[in-house]
């Protein structure tokens, strides 16, 4: 094994449950445990999935002017955010390409923490100090936090057993709670489509919130689960994942996160190409499309339109357990974005019809 990829504090507690472990983003995480990918990704659909995203990195922003370093160095309106509330976002380069995707915590408006992909880790805080020209200082916490992510329709119901309370905390905000002889925080976030939270727990403490949270939810169907149950639920909520819909070289509009774009009178990276994507269309979009063959695209498939012109290419692309048909996202011409639109994707010198559809794939029921 290479020496250089890192344990997440549960590694001892994935190797015991029998987790199929592999290196990822430089660490060792589990890909699925004995249960199996399609269990994973059902258990999660219909009652609760336990995630390990140990992995994830954490910068800590503080100072007077905090709030405009992230104002300017993200593309959603931090200014926006009250305290205890949290915004997905985006760190955007000079071109308007993506540096990374995060999501961001206000504690006060001199203070938030931004967590940032495992991958992305080390590139996002140079960045950051990099272009910090405020009264803000940007401190790497990433070796202070484990984190956990408990999914799924029994999820709240499992976390309220665990703390022995209703929980107070709705849909994109946080609160710092007292766990057994340490705090956590608890955040109403996700990234499977369902609901649930995602735990910050200070590193060492992390194993014992993780047996705790199995234990208490042994008897509502709660099993652990890899990372590739994780993306298969992510694709099929149309989640963005980096290196994939997310590239230096596409728009955070092309790339399918405009939304969370806000153009205002404040100044940010990117900001003249955004607007003109917003205001006027982008060159390329991001589609969901179904193939219309039993095979599976994958990542990097190359995309033709019905006139033999190249049109883009596949994001992600999978067979999902809970459509169980072929899918995936790709970026392609804007032309060829509307609904229904037929394109080819090549796999292997054959082209296969795929058609576009509407994003999501999945749509939790409230």
């Amino acid at each position: 094994m290479d020496s250089e990829v890192k344990h997440t504090p549960l590694y001892n507690e994935h190797v015991a449950l029998g987790g199929h472990m592999v290196s990822f983003a430089g660490w060792m995480l589990p890909t699925w445990y004995p249960t199996g990918l399609i269990a994973e990704h059902k258990a999660t659909r219909s009652e609760a999935g336990l995630f390990d995203v140990s992995h994830m990195g954490e910068v800590e922003v503080t100072g007077p002017e905090a709030e405009k370093a992230l104002s300017y160095l993200c593309c959603n309106d931090v200014t926006k955010l009250v305290d205890g509330k949290a915004q997905y976002s985006a760190i955007t380069s000079e071109r308007g390409g993506l540096i990374d995707d995060i999501i961001i915590y206000r504690f006060k408006q001199n203070h938030y923490l931004v967590c940032v992909n495992a991958s992305n880790s080390d590139k996002d805080f140079a960045w950051f100090t990099s272009k910090n020209t405020f009264e803000a200082k940007f401190v790497n916490v990433s070796s202070k936090w484990g984190q956990i992510a408990l999914q799924g329709p029994k999820a709240i119901a499992i976390y309220e057993d665990l703390v022995g309370k209703p929980i107070d905390i709705s849909p994109f905000s946080f609160a710092l709670t007292k766990f057994s002889d340490y705090e956590v925080m608890v955040a109403r976030t996700g990234y499977t489509g369902e609901d649930g939270v995602e735990i910050f727990v200070p590193w060492q403490k992390t194993p014992h919130l993780w047996s705790s949270i199995l234990e208490v939810g042994k008897d509502s169907g709660l099993i652990p689960c890899g990372l590739g149950a994780r993306d298969s639920l992510r694709l099929e909520a149309c989640l963005p994942l980096y290196g994939h819909e997310l590239q230096d070289d596409v728009s955070a509009v092309e790339s399918g996160i405009g939304s969370f774009v806000k153009i205002s009178d404040r100044e940010f990276l990117g900001r003249s190409v955004l607007k003109d994507h917003k205001e006027n269309g982008a060159p390329r979009s991001l589609v969901a499309f179904f193939v219309e063959d039993p095979r599976i695209v994958r990542e990097g498939t190359e995309i033709f339109s019905n006139a033999n012109e190249k049109i883009g290419f596949v994001t992600s692309g999978t067979r999902t357990p809970t459509l169980d048909k072929p899918l995936g996202l790709a970026v392609v011409d804007s032309k060829f974005s509307k609904l229904d639109t037929e394109f080819f994707a090549e796999v292997r010198g054959k082209r296969l019809p795929c058609r576009v559809t509407k994003r999501p794939f999945y749509k939790r029921s409230n």
